[in-house]
C-alpha cells in the first residue's frame, strides 16, 4: 500500500531541522521519499497549504484516567491524593478500558501518535491501543506489595504483561515504577535487572513534590535522584517523570547515567506543587528532556500543543528570560528528543526516509496558524496551534484520523461507553 501526501509544508525535524515544501511518499508503514514525488500512489492526500509534522510523543500519562476528568480538581495536594486513591481502589477492567479508549482517541485527534503510560491493568489498556491505532509504551505499575491494590505481586504482573505482549507493532511493554515513596531498594533493583535483561524502558515518578524530597531524605538520608544513583539504579533506560525538585548535583547524576526526563508543566502548575523543572540546567549538562501531559485528574487535557505552549511560557516566566526554551527547542522536546527519551529515535520522532510513517497534517487554513511562512511555521505550531487544528493522523502508515474524525473506532460509541463507566464508578 502506497500513500502520498501532496504539496505540504513538511516540518521534517531531521538533524538540519529542514522544512520542505513538497510531498511525502509512504509504503506500508515506512517513509520512502520526501520532496517531489512524481509517481502515483494507491492513496493520494491533497495537503496543499497544510503543515505536516511528525506524530507527537507524550512521554508521561495515565491514559485510563480520562473518565475521571474534572472529578478531583481544585484541592490541596493531600486531599487530592486521598480522593484519587479512593477512586482508584474501586476501578475495574471495564472502566479502565473505557477510559483508555477515550484517552487514546483524545490523543490521536490532537496529533499524538505515541504515548508512555504508567498504570496497572496494562493488558486492558493494550486493548484500547490496538483498537484505536495509537502506539503505546505501556509501563505496568510496580511498587511494594503492601502499598498496592493489585492482585498478585506488581513486579510479577509486569513481567507477565511483557511476556504476553512483546513483539507487537504498536504495543511496547515497559516497567513503570511508582516512585521512591512506595518502592523499596529491592523493588527498584528487581525492576532494573528485568529491564536490562529484556531491553525495556523504566519509567517512574521522580521529585514531583517537595514532600517527596523531604520524606526521602528522612528515610534514605539522600534526595531521590541521589538515592537512586547510590543504589546503582539509574541507567540509560530510565525515563524520570516530573523531575521538578532537582539540584544541579542530581541533574549531573542523571546525565552520567543517561537517565532521561519527562517534564509535566501543566500537572505541576495545577497541583501547585511549586516546582519548575530546571530544564536549562538539564540542557547544560546534556540530559535528554521531553514532555508529558500526566493524567486527566492533574491536567484535564491530553493536547500536546497546549502542553508545548505552557512549557515554554512557564520556563520563560520563571527565569525572567524570553530567550529560554525557544519554539524550535520546544517542538524538539515533543518529537525527536522525545523519541530519544523512549529509545526509539531510529524509528520515530522525525520525518525521514526509512522511519515509521507517523505523521500529522495540520490545517494550514486555520486562522490561528496564519500568516503561514517558512520562517514562522515552527513558532505558530508551538505558540498558536491547538489539537483542533489536526486534520489527518497517520500512525505506522495507517490513517487513524481523517478530516478530524477517527477511522478506527466509533467516536460516539467510545464516548457513550466512557460516560456510562464514569457514572458507574463515580455514582
Amino acid at each position: 500500500m502506497r500513500t502520498v501526501i501532496r504539496d505540504a509544508y513538511v516540518v521534517t525535524q531531521n538533524p538540519a531541522r529542514e522544512i520542505v515544501r513538497g510531498d511525502v511518499l509512504v509504503e506500508d508503514d515506512r517513509i520512502i521519499q520526501i520532496g517531489e514525488v512524481r509517481e502515483s500512489a494507491d492513496r493520494e492526500i491533497d495537503a496543499s497549504g497544510d503543515i505536516v509534522i511528525p506524530g507527537l510523543i507524550n512521554t508521561h500519562s495515565h491514559v485510563s484516567m480520562s473518565i475521571l476528568k474534572g472529578q478531583i480538581d481544585d484541592l490541596p495536594f493531600d486531599r487530592f491524593l486521598n480522593k484519587s486513591f479512593d477512586i482508584d481502589a474501586r476501578r475495574t477492567d471495564k472502566d479502565i478500558l473505557a477510559g483508555a479508549r477515550q484517552g487514546c482517541m483524545e490523543m490521536l485527534l490532537s496529533g499524538t501518535t505515541t504515548f508512555v503510560d504508567l498504570y496497572y491493568s496494562q493488558h486492558t489498556i493494550a486493548r484500547a491501543v490496538e483498537e484505536t491505532g495509537i502506539r503505546g509504551i505501556l509501563g505496568w505499575a510496580v511498587l511494594d506489595p503492601q502499598y498496592t491494590t493489585q492482585l498478585g505481586t506488581p513486579i510479577e504482573n509486569a513481567k507477565r504483561f511483557h511476556r504476553e505482549h512483546r513483539g507487537r507493532s504498536r504495543i511496547v511493554p515497559a516497567l513503570g515504577l511508582q516512585g521512591v515513596y512506595v518502592c523499596s531498594t529491592e523493588t527498584f533493583l528487581a525492576a532494573k535487572e528485568y529491564a536490562l535483561e529484556n531491553d525495556l524502558l523504566l519509567t517512574f515518578h521522580l521529585s514531583e513534590t517537595r514532600k517527596e524530597v523531604v520524606d526521602c531524605k528522612k528515610k534514605e538520608g539522600k534526595r531521590p535522584a541521589d538515592y537512586l544513583a547510590s543504589i546503582d539504579f539509574l541507567n540509560d533506560r530510565c525515563l524520570a517523570a516530573h523531575s521538578a525538585w532537582l539540584t544541579v548535583g542530581e541533574i549531573r547524576q542523571l546525565a552520567r547515567s543517561g537517565t532521561k526526563v519527562s517534564t509535566c508543566p501543566v500537572s505541576n502548575m495545577k497541583l501547585a506543587t511549586g516546582g519548575v523543572a530546571p530544564l536549562p540546567e538539564m540542557f547544560l549538562n546534556g540530559v535528554t528532556a521531553s514532555i508529558g501531559t500526566d493524567g486527566s485528574t492533574t491536567n484535564n487535557c491530553l493536547d500536546m500543543f497546549r502542553e508545548m505552549r505552557t512549557l515554554s511560557l512557564l520556563q520563560k516566566a520563571s527565569r525572567w528570560d524570553p530567550t529560554v526554551l525557544p519554539a524550535q527547542q520546544v517542538l524538539d522536546l515533543a518529537t525527536i528528543e522525545a523519541a530519544k527519551a523512549v529509545r526509539m529515535e531510529d524509528r520515530i520522532g522525525s520525518i525521514e526516509v526509512g522511519k515509521r510513517a507517523d505523521m500529522v497534517i495540520m490545517d494550514g487554513r486555520s486562522a490561528n496558524l496564519r500568516p503561514l511562512r517558512l520562517d514562522n511555521i515552527v513558532s505558530n505550531l508551538v505558540y498558536s496551534a491547538t489539537g483542533s487544528d489536526v486534520k489527518t493522523v497517520m500512525c505506522n502508515g495507517e490513517i487513524v484520523v481523517d478530516d478530524h474524525h477517527m477511522t478506527t473506532v466509533n467516536e460516539d460509541a467510545v464516548l457513550a461507553e466512557a460516560e456510562a463507566a464514569a457514572r458507574d464508578l463515580l455514582g
